[in-house]
């Protein structure tokens, strides 16, 4: 009884930040609130993105080392540029509809390139295992499904999309099934402590 009347957030004071849920096949219109956090939030880390990426780049030892940095500084960096555009852009210049409707085609995209990203410097600098050779480009070929997907049904299927965005997350961490034998001496030092 209590918890329903918890979840329902419109109820409640602070409905005024939060606007009522869409239908499937719509997308979700931010308040001003939420537009200006969006837009504050994304802004807030382009430029620890880019110190941090230029700090993994000056501590590089070597050429695998760089492209890493590379690889992760670009993701992580056009995660935040792209998704500070797109929410300016939506917020700001909301009459600029097919830019906006560009733009945001281009945040949803730019997820699944961070998520490739963000796997390159474990898949490239580590010894994982047999399939960590095969991983490093699967999981470049998945953020480019997951782009030509975002491109043809953008906004039509969430669960859909919602769905590739978490497979992607999760499917490369299977590299450490194929490590067992390497992490079997290190499991049993701790299980004797």
């Amino acid at each position: 009884m209590f918890a329903p009347r918890l979840l329902d957030f419109q109820k409640t004071k602070y409905a005024r930040f939060m606007n009522h849920r869409v239908p499937a096949h719509k997308r979700y219109q931010p308040t001003e609130y939420e537009h200006a956090a969006n837009c504050a939030t994304h802004a807030f880390w382009i430029i620890p993105s880019i110190l941090g990426s230029s700090n993994l780049y000056f501590l590089s030892d070597d050429d695998w080392e760089t492209i890493s940095a590379w690889i992760y500084g670009l993701g992580l960096c056009g995660l935040f540029v792209v998704s500070t555009v797109f929410h300016t852009i939506s917020w700001k210049k909301s009459h600029l509809r097919m830019v906006e409707h560009c733009l945001h085609m281009f945040d949803r995209m730019v997820i699944y390139f961070f998520i490739a990203a963000s796997y390159a410097p474990w898949l490239n600098l580590r010894e994982l295992g047999p399939w960590a050779s095969h991983m490093r480009w699967l999981v470049w070929i998945m953020a480019s499904v997951g782009t030509v997907y975002v491109f043809f049904f953008h906004e039509r299927y969430k669960l859909v999309e919602l769905l590739c965005y978490v497979v992607m997350g999760f499917f490369p961490a299977l590299v450490i099934l194929s490590m067992m034998g390497k992490l079997r001496p290190g499991m049993t030092c701790l299980k004797r402590q």
